[in-house]
């Protein structure tokens, strides 16, 4: 995760949000001892996620959970989007992806519809 998505947390004082995974904050001023059971990455997140997917016996997804600097940095290594949408429109926020302009196809994989109107759409990397 981006530090902007691990802010929220940390002011509550929560350093370990997900004990149930392990977890990363990629941020170059979060001190690297913030928590035992986060790793700090304080510089390159792609060759991050090349070595996770590189790990052997590794079948796990790997989860970005942030904001649109990290998803733009990280888009030549996602293989699929979970995307949520919610039926409101609030005319500001973060972008999902912020960089450079690079057209990235995806296919939708499935959509699945909740009666409070909001829909979860997966989408798989086209090759």
């Amino acid at each position: 995760m981006g530090l902007g998505a691990y802010r929220p947390a940390l002011d509550h004082g929560i350093t370990n949000p997900y004990a149930h995974l392990r977890q990363y904050v990629v941020s170059g001023t979060l001190e690297p001892d913030i928590d035992p059971a986060v790793t700090v990455v304080p510089n390159d997140p792609i060759g991050l996620i090349r070595e996770l997917k590189r790990e052997e016996g590794n079948d796990s997804d790997i989860w970005l959970c942030g904001g649109g600097r990290l998803a733009g940095t990280l888009l030549p290594e996602i293989d699929e989007l979970v995307i949520k949408s919610y039926p409101v429109v609030a005319g500001a926020g973060v972008p999902r992806f912020d960089g450079v302009f690079d057209p990235t196809l995806f296919d939708v994989d499935r959509r699945t519809a909740f009666s409070h109107g909001v829909t979860a759409t997966h989408f798989t990397r086209r090759r």
